[in-house]
């Protein structure tokens, strides 16, 4: 005998690729073409979507990939590029992106780039770039684009968006990459439970989820390494009660007051 209510239906995410968008050149409109994309794949963009756009891009459409040509590499770029037998024009580039080398071995050179991300080569990135000899740089302010980025498509398709800007990052004690977010807008970056209670009553103290990393991890088995798809949307995350409606994802960067291997 049943009750007469309706069954609760489960929590679930859903992470749909966006197909079919061409080359990205320097000041296209990644709104229209991204919400162009979605419709015609039959997925349209929705009110509370979550839409992940990989850096590449991002940095494609402002202009930020820089032919290794144009370098000139100094001679301190030309020393680390001799030791580590790397290019001495992206060694410059790495440099000229940086804050300051954390560390450098065995052919690896890790930065805080000028952003605060601390990652290889200052995120720079030779992959999937339709000319040789070229490199592209992370966008100079991710944050302000994932806004740029989400208030345009909510012209275009009057649907208010999150948006999440994402790169592929290693990790200290892991092996392997994961993506995480570098610019958010329209999303809490985190989300902080401390003071709250758990089932058993117990007060969590030191527990915040770094969400917008999760979402944009969650999004890479959708879109790959080597598949050509950029953008995916994760539909029908809500934010936990409380959590904060927007923020940046400089946020999830540890200051250096509480970061312990600094």
């Amino acid at each position: 005998m049943t009750s007469g209510r309706r069954p609760i239906s489960p929590p679930e995410l859903r992470i749909i690729g966006v197909t079919g968008l061409p080359e990205v050149r320097p000041g296209d409109d990644l709104a229209v073409m991204i919400a162009g994309a979605a419709q015609t794949q039959g997925t349209p963009l929705a009110t509370g979507d979550v839409v992940v756009i990989t850096q590449k891009i991002v940095s494609k459409a402002e202009g930020r990939v820089i032919p290794l040509a144009s370098v000139t590499a100094s001679p301190f770029a030309e020393k680390i590029a001799g030791e580590f037998q790397k290019d001495a024009r992206l060694v410059e580039l790495v440099l000229r992106e940086s804050r300051r080398i954390v560390r450098m071995e065995r052919g690896v050179i890790i930065t805080e780039t000028l952003h605060g991300f601390v990652c290889a080569n200052a995120g720079i990135d030779l992959s999937n770039l339709e000319e040789t000899d070229t490199a592209a740089l992370l966008p100079a302010d991710p944050d302000r684009s994932s806004a740029l980025i989400r208030a345009a498509l909510l012209r275009h398709t009057r649907h208010n968006v999150s948006v999440i800007i994402s790169d592929t990052f290693g990790r200290p004690w892991r092996e392997g990459c994961t993506n995480i977010a570098i610019g958010v807008s329209g999303i809490a970056p985190l989300v902080d439970y401390r003071g709250r209670h758990d089932p058993a009553g117990n007060v969590l103290k030191v527990t915040v989820m770094a969400i917008a990393d999760e979402l944009a991890s969650a999004t890479e088995p959708v879109m790959g390494k080597l598949d050509r798809i950029p953008v995916a949307i994760v539909r029908g995350y809500r934010a936990p009660e409380g959590a904060a409606a927007d923020g940046t994802a400089l946020e999830i960067v540890r200051k250096p007051e509480t970061d312990m291997f600094r």
